[in-house]
């Protein structure tokens, strides 16, 4: 099924909506599947909503863990939807999910509408991630769960250190800042959450490490997913004046020198799950 609204503008998408950043978001929730979805599933026959679900790389992973489960997809973007409908069809075949083009602020829905909210790399991209998490109790019936994952930029630890790749990574820090969102909500999940009124507030960190005893992990996270994220912004940082090209250059492949044999990379991810008041 499909649904159209009239969606408002969608705030600035730092990364893009390239084929190059569709590739990369698979490629991190294929690597990422097992640490971001552990203990996340639905009943059969539940209502879920998952909000914001872009190109449908965590739509696929909630299809498979909760077979049963009756799934609504939403994004404000239209060729996102499009893939993410391609994507479902291609790796579940059959599979029955909903997908709906509309803004999360304002999304068309009755009250109480779902029994589970899903949202994953969402609140990075909003001005006040407070009031959206606080609208989308409409749609949650009383004591229904909200789930939420973010990342978190400043967790990035890496091995042989540097302060090119450091700068790079606060480059693509303050340009999301610029663009109107925060790539270092992930420490925040908790306190938005208890802000916007929910209980039972439970968060934790999901940490990615990788050396040389994981080369998949490193190709697969560390250069495929988050050195691919941040040289994808290399000439906007630059045309913003934040870098030099040789100094973005020499940050990249020193991320990059991270995921070789001897290297290591670490990144935690923030998960949170909570309750509607009754």
């Amino acid at each position: 099924m499909d649904t159209t609204t009239s969606p408002a503008p969608a705030p600035g998408y730092v990364h893009g909506y390239s084929g190059r950043e569709a590739r990369r978001l698979g490629d991190q929730a294929d690597a990422l599947a097992a640490l971001l979805h552990d203990g996340t599933s639905f009943p059969a026959g539940s209502r879920v909503l998952e909000v914001g679900c872009g190109v449908g790389a965590q739509t696929v992973h909630l299809v498979s863990r909760s077979p049963g489960a009756r799934l609504t997809a939403v994004d404000v973007s239209a060729a996102s939807l499009d893939q993410a409908r391609a994507r479902v069809a291609e790796t579940h075949p059959g599979a029955s999910v909903d997908f709906v083009r509309a803004d999360l602020h304002d999304l068309p829905f009755a009250y109480g509408a779902f029994d589970h909210l899903f949202v994953c790399f969402v609140l990075e991209h909003l001005p006040d991630p407070r009031a959206a998490l606080a609208g989308l109790r409409r749609v949650l019936r009383p004591g229904g769960s909200i789930t939420v994952i973010e990342g978190d930029h400043g967790s990035v630890f890496l091995h042989p250190d540097s302060a090119h790749a450091r700068a790079a990574i606060g480059h693509l820090v303050a340009l999301q800042a610029a663009a109107g969102g925060d790539a270092l909500v992930g420490r925040r999940l908790r306190p938005l959450l208890t802000a916007a009124g929910y209980e039972g507030v439970r968060a934790a960190p999901r940490t990615v490490y990788a050396d040389g005893s994981r080369p998949e992990l490193a190709r697969a996270f560390t250069l495929d997913t988050f050195t691919a994220m941040v040289e994808a912004v290399r000439d906007e940082a630059v045309a913003a004046g934040l870098s030099t090209p040789a100094d973005f250059d020499r940050g990249v492949a020193d991320l990059r020198r991270a995921a070789a044999e001897d290297g290591t990379f670490h990144y935690a991810f923030f998960k949170a799950t909570a309750t509607n008041p009754a």
